[in-house]
């Protein structure tokens, strides 16, 4: 495909949804070992609550999807994990210039900008052990493979492979950042929530562009 539109975006978000209520306990226990107990029982809560809200009032294009998500993830999700996600999809839908199909550097763009509000919010850099060790990794590799001239549908598949590999990094990494940072060296040899649910969303992405969520 050319382009993502609404039905596409939708697809991303009911995908992510299926993925984080299929992977809800695995998230729990991987936040129980260095965080609150609690990631996947909020993320579960705030997708399942996008989900209805998008689909019980239909947004007219993708600036409005990504500003409805954000609105029901930051109200929703409990934690750090609702305003994080919130910003994302918020600096997602001021990226997008009011258009009803984002063209492949446009979505790029826009997912560039929902990266960078994610850091500013959590004041976190890559090698932190947050959700940014999987989204920076996968941002790059997507810009990269769109720079090749690869579709849209290959560069998310390069960008889901590149946040599956900065998630598993993240294990032996000593978190700086959030509630596993308390823990000091006892928080290496623990995968961090954050950046698994984070590339769940890279792969359902991925999925919903291919035409396989």
């Amino acid at each position: 495909m050319a382009g993502v539109d609404v039905e596409t975006l939708q697809r991303w978000l009911r995908g992510f949804a299926a993925s984080v209520a299929e992977q809800r306990d695995a998230l729990t226990a991987l936040d129980a070992a260095i965080g609150d107990a609690d990631h996947g029982a909020n993320m579960h809560r705030g997708m399942t609550a996008v989900t209805e809200a998008v689909t019980a009032t239909p947004p007219a294009d993708p600036t409005a999807l990504l500003k409805q998500t954000a609105t029901v993830l930051i109200r929703s999700v409990g934690g750090a994990s609702g305003p994080l996600y919130g910003t994302l999809f918020l600096r997602m839908a001021s990226a997008t210039g009011g258009e009803t199909v984002l063209e492949p550097a446009t979505f790029a763009k826009a997912l560039r900008a929902g990266l960078e509000g994610v850091i500013s919010r959590g004041k976190a850099e890559l090698g932190d052990k947050t959700m940014v060790d999987a989204l920076a990794p996968a941002l790059d590799a997507l810009d990269a493979s769109l720079a090749e001239g690869g579709s849209l549908a290959t560069a998310l598949h390069a960008a889901s492979e590149a946040a599956d590999a900065g998630r598993d990094a993240t294990t032996p990494m000593i978190a700086r950042k959030g509630r596993a940072s308390y823990l000091g060296d006892r928080s290496a040899g623990h995968q961090d929530p954050g950046a698994t649910s984070a590339a769940l969303l890279v792969a359902a992405a991925a999925a919903a562009v291919s035409g396989d969520g």
